[in-house]
């Protein structure tokens, strides 16, 4: 009782059954997953501190170590997406074939940097919304509305650590449209976006090659060794380079290519160059 007390925490809000709880609030996000159950404290954005200590008050280290590389670019053809494909935690690399792109409809693709299940778990969530959005209003969502919905439900959630910071582009009746959201609940829009560790270097290869006036192939070629040059000077990015073409009919799966394969591909034309 005195350590609930300490807390902060509602003892009376614990059944005898634990099961009881955990059926109910599963229960409770499945019919409301823009409603994420927060701890039992009063004061659950500050309180959570008080957790982050041993019996003998030092810090318990919490290494949430993220990387990644995604990027995307708006051109006269579109819009361009490319991602890598390695989740890592520190210097543990967790898998090397992250789908990082969410197909949120045939229209509307969004990408993931941060931590993978909170940008899965939200993109999904807007995803249900943009349907439900679709058939109460027999059109679809704009870009522009999308992005703004994902940025709402987010925002609610400021400062309790969730990590992301993804990419919402598709194709609208204003032609194509790309924004950057963040888990503090920005918002922006932009003609180029490059997110995740390696982005500094998917910039450099970005802006020396960048043109409104790109052709199809050339668009979705800068786009693929942007983040390829991400992998070969970013530890913490690497696996398989995923390109998507946004057009007015659709999004489009251009390539999937592995990381290596890419390094001797261009190391050769290098070489005849």
């Amino acid at each position: 009782m005195a350590l609930q007390a300490l807390h902060g925490v509602d003892y009376h809000c614990k059944k005898a059954n634990g099961l009881e709880d955990d059926e109910n609030v599963y229960l409770g996000n499945m019919s409301n997953q823009c409603q994420l159950y927060m701890p039992p404290l009063s004061k659950a954005e500050s309180q959570v501190g008080e957790f982050l200590v041993d019996e003998c008050g030092r810090k318990i280290k919490l290494n949430f170590a993220h990387g990644t590389t995604t990027l995307g670019f708006k051109f006269n053809g579109g819009v361009v997406m490319a991602v890598d494909s390695r989740a890592t935690s520190g210097q543990y690399i967790g898998s090397n074939n992250v789908k990082k792109v969410i197909e949120i409809n045939p229209y509307l693709l969004g990408t993931m940097a941060g931590g993978a299940a909170d940008c899965t778990y939200w993109e999904r969530v807007l995803a249900k919304q943009c349907r439900l959005y679709e058939l109460r209003n027999r059109e679809r969502i704009s870009v522009a509305a999308a992005s703004k919905l994902l940025a709402n439900m987010v925002y609610q959630y400021k400062g309790y650590g969730l990590s992301m910071g993804v990419m919402i582009a598709g194709w609208d009746k204003k032609g194509p449209g790309l924004y950057y959201v963040d888990n503090d609940g920005n918002r922006m829009p932009g003609n180029s976006f490059s997110v995740g560790s390696g982005s500094i270097y998917a910039y450099g290869v970005l802006d020396s090659g960048y043109r409104w006036d790109l052709s199809d192939t050339e668009a979705q070629e800068l786009g693929r060794r942007a983040i390829y040059h991400a992998t070969f000077r970013d530890a913490y990015s690497g696996g398989v380079v995923r390109v998507y073409h946004i057009k007015k009919d659709g999004w489009v799966k251009i390539s999937e290519q592995d990381c290596k394969a890419l390094h001797y591909k261009y190391a050769e034309e290098t070489k005849t160059a």
